[in-house]
């Protein structure tokens, strides 16, 4: 495998490309100003987002025991705002209660708690306004989440699991036996009104929309694969989906008016471990068939979008138009964050990453294809380092996707979006290296940030500490 950082000329990248078998959608010239495809407005119902790059929801590990912002929360917040991305989908993972955690230092929503996250809104469209004078056609909007299997208690002694339903390779990973308790239809219940009061709490604060979180294995995604469990809330796909619809229809209730939007793993593989040459491999699973992955065929590594696909359908019907497609969960970290150097403790990609982006970016344009009535948000771009405008526009150009996500490379490069918009020459000192220390660090207990290209950061005790766990592993 080649580092996409180390391919420097157009030629190349499309030659390499080729030779790993990979279509790459690709514009060789990138265009600036009002005429760039990445430039245009789009129409959101009533609102007009003014251009085509949204900044995915972050989680920095750094607010303070009781769910409050601090001023690393406060500094990246302020970054989202000078980005020059007109959508901000979801913000920040924010839990709706204690126990929806999946860190001590989560951000939490709560009456004590509001009017500090709805300052970080402020603060988000102050900047922006700063930086290009207005912020009419700025949509910004709060993930809403519960951790599901990761819940990590504010005394810090490890993972609380809350769960849906034993699940035969996740159990074992996380230390669960079969006496480890399954959430009742009760809880379920209660959690439901803690979103829908999360929900009121996120209008109270200002912003446009929430994101009901259903990816990357979190407990809304973890009701989609909940095949096995009995009562209201598994078995059925109607059983599956009926926790979002609930809260949806709470939202409609008790903050008419406030939009919402989904953050979806449109697919999900069998989980990956290390294998004895520090390679991913799948699992042991002992069945015929592993029917638990949302949006898979059964073996646990292909895709089957039928499900999925009446996912959406189900959002059309209940009036949400907006949603983030991605894929997989931390427990097969190559299909949702495609990256060659792994966080510690991880695996080394057992594909090319440009595979892992190219898969991102051919289901979305599927489902994007087989239900236009939608309006959706990418992601997985962040490995295209020095690419990432070219595949952006093209993307776009081509009507595979309306906008185009960032996450990580917001870290490091927060002003990226406004350098592509300008035809400015990126900062190739600023560039994401998909290096994983952002992930590294908050699995280690330190706050997250880019320890590599950021000063800020790199300045922090945090880098020593990085450092070192690096160095023993």
């Amino acid at each position: 495998m080649r580092n996409i950082g180390a391919i420097k000329n157009v030629a190349d990248l499309i030659s390499y490309s080729n030779q790993i078998g990979v279509s790459l959608p690709f514009d060789e010239e990138v265009k600036s100003g009002p005429d760039s495809p990445l430039a245009r407005p789009y129409a959101l119902d009533s609102r007009i987002i003014g251009n085509r790059f949204a900044i995915l929801p972050l989680e920095g590990w750094d607010g303070t025991a009781d769910g409050r912002p601090t001023a690393l929360t406060r500094r990246r917040w302020q970054r989202f705002g000078l980005s020059g991305a007109k959508l901000i989908f979801g913000g920040e993972a924010v839990a709706v209660r204690q126990d929806a955690r999946g860190s001590p230092n989560q951000l939490m929503i709560s009456e004590e708690t509001v009017d500090e996250i709805g300052e970080l809104r402020e603060l988000l469209v102050r900047t922006h306004e700063e930086y290009f004078g207005d912020s009419d056609d700025l949509l910004v909007g709060l993930q809403l989440t519960h951790s599901g299997r990761v819940y990590r208690p504010p005394d810090k002694r490890g993972p609380e699991p809350r769960i849906l339903y034993h699940h035969p390779v996740l159990d074992r990973r996380f230390g669960m036996t079969r006496d480890t308790p399954v959430m009742t239809d009760d809880d379920i219940a209660r959690l439901i009104e803690d979103f829908v009061r999360a929900g009121k709490l996120a209008q109270r604060a200002g912003f446009d929309f929430v994101d009901i979180k259903h990816c990357h294995g979190y407990l809304g995604h973890e009701f989609l694969s909940a095949i096995d469990r009995p009562g209201h809330y598994g078995g059925s796909f109607e059983n599956r989906t009926r926790f979002l619809r609930e809260i949806v229809a709470g939202i409609r209730t008790e903050a008419p008016g406030l939009d919402i939007a989904v953050r979806l793993s449109a697919f999900d593989f069998l989980p990956f471990e290390r294998g004895a040459d520090g390679r991913g491999k799948p699992s042991a699973f002992s069945g015929e068939r592993y029917p638990y992955a949302f949006g898979g065929d059964g073996t646990g590594l292909g895709i089957n979008l039928a499900e999925p696909l009446a996912f959406l359908d189900l959002l059309i019907k209940i009036r949400i138009r907006l949603v983030c497609i991605s894929g997989g969960a931390g427990y097969n970290a190559h299909i949702l964050r495609p990256a060659l150097v792994p966080p510690l403790g991880g695996y080394r990609p057992p594909e090319d990453p440009l595979a892992g982006v190219t898969r991102l970016i051919s289901v979305t344009e599927e489902l994007k294809r087989q239900r236009p009535e939608l309006v959706y948000v990418g992601s997985g771009y962040s490995y295209l380092q020095r690419w990432l405008p070219n595949v952006a526009q093209s993307v776009v150009r081509h009507g595979m996707v309306d906008f185009v996500g960032i996450g990580r490379m917001s870290l490091c490069y927060p002003d990226i979006v406004a350098d592509i918009l300008a035809g400015r020459t990126l900062k190739g000192q600023f560039i994401c290296r998909v290096c994983g220390d952002c992930m590294a660090a908050p699995a280690n207990g330190m706050v997250s940030g880019c320890y590599t290209l950021d000063d800020f950061y790199r300045n922090r005790p945090e880098y020593q500490q990085l450092r070192r766990l690096k160095m023993k592993k």
